[in-house]
Parts: C-alpha cells; structure tokens; sequence
C-alpha cells in the first residue's frame, strides 16, 4: 500500500513461516517469488554443507565462491530478490562457521545496505532482499534471528480446507500431464474424502499414485481404492525373480 503510488521499490520486513511440514510453506515461498517477479534464490538450511553460503568465502581458501545473496543480486535483474531460507530450524551448529551469522546484519536494513561477501570484498545493498524463512519448530531458531523477523504461524489445514487443496493438486496434475485427458474434470467426491486426513506434501504423492493405479486397473477415474494410505512412508516391498 505504502508503495503503490510511489517509484520506491517494494520493502517487506522478513518473514518467517512457522508450520508442521508437509502444510505448504516452502511451495508458498515459492509461489510469493513467482508472484513478485524479481528472482529468487534458495537455501536449503537442512543440507547445507557450507557455513558461509550465504556471505561467501574469502578467495584465499580453496574452492571459495560467492555466497548466495551476492549471486542472486548480481545475476538478476532486481535489487528486491526474494531469497527463501529454507527450514532454518534444521542449520546443523558444526560448522566452522555459523551458517545464520550472516543473517544477523543481513536481516537489518540499516546494516544491509552496506554488506560485504567476503569473496568479492565489494560492497552492495542487500536491503531490498525480501527474506523469507520456513521452519517447523522455533525453539532450534537463535532469538536475534526471532527478533528480525515477523512470525507467521501456519496451522494444518482443516477437512474442507485439505478437501479444496486436494482438488487443486488433482487438476495440476491432470492439466499438466498429456494422459490427464482420460480423466474427468473433478474426481468423485468420496476420493476427496481420503486425502482429507493427508498433508499437503503428501496429497501430490497420493495422487500420482492413485492415477497410475485407475490406469493399471484400465479405469479412467480414481477410486477411493486407488488411493494410498494416510501416512504411508516410502518404502515398499519389491520382489526380484531370477
């Protein structure tokens, strides 16, 4: 609002989506970028293997690069990049370095405005960067990081709600993919009834599966049976014959 009637470049204070997982709020992160249009770059805090991703290493040491602000604002386009930590709870402490300390003048706007990655050794305004964190438990997440941020909590869906969501992913899928033709429009409501219980993360799994099985029984719409259990890992039984 504050920006709409104005040449100044959209501002959002960082945001941290705070959820059980599966709920969505990565594919929501995502979703922000391609909506806002000024790039994205993406940190997966959960297998990062660097503590200095994001501000870089300083060229003296073996296999150094920049870190993934600088990247993203020099390879784009925009001086408001939308970057998404993600799963921020989940930064292992082992590292050499802490792979937050970065954040801590990274989410000031004042300090931003004069960040250093310590392989390029030049100095950029990383203050437009809009942040935007995902994380399932706050208790692993530093206070100084929880003081920067504004906390979004983002609660497990309700039946109807799972029920709406589901729809949409079936016609993703069916829309997206050349066999989605042999399917109707909408599946039958009482296949929307078994992914109610699932999350989200979940439901696009289900649902891949449940269409190969309708095609595997040389039906072309989803019955309930097609459907996989609520909660079903990944692992499966498999047999070899020789």
């Amino acid at each position: 609002a504050l920006v709409h009637d104005s040449g100044d470049a959209l501002e959002i204070t960082p945001l941290l989506l705070l959820g059980p997982p599966g709920v969505g709020k990565t594919h929501f992160a995502r979703e922000v970028a391609a909506l806002l249009g000024t790039g994205m770059g993406f940190v997966a805090m959960s297998s990062l293997t660097a503590g200095w991703v994001l501000s870089g290493a300083s060229s003296q040491w073996k296999g150094a690069r920049p870190g993934k602000v600088f990247e993203t604002l020099v390879d784009g386009s925009y001086a408001n990049p939308v970057i998404v930590v993600d799963e921020i709870d989940k930064a292992r402490a082992e590292h050499a370095y802490d792979p937050l300390g970065a954040l801590y003048s990274l989410l000031e706007h004042d300090t931003a405005a004069d960040f250093t990655d310590e392989f390029a050794e030049v100095p950029i305004d990383a203050s437009q960067v809009i942040w935007i964190a995902t994380a399932n438990d706050d208790r692993a997440i530093p206070e100084p990081i929880l003081n920067r941020v504004n906390v979004y909590e983002v609660a497990a869906p309700d039946r109807d709600q799972a029920r709406a969501i589901a729809l949409r992913l079936y016609r993703q899928l069916r829309d997206s993919h050349g066999w989605g033709a042999r399917f109707p429009h909408e599946p039958a409501d009482a296949v929307l009834d078994g992914l109610a219980d699932m999350a989200p993360r979940e439901m696009r799994r289900a649902w891949t599966a449940a269409f190969g099985n309708a095609r595997l029984d040389g039906r072309d719409a989803i019955e309930p049976r097609d459907l996989p259990a609520a909660g079903a890992g990944k692992r499966g039984p498999i047999g070899f014959v020789q």
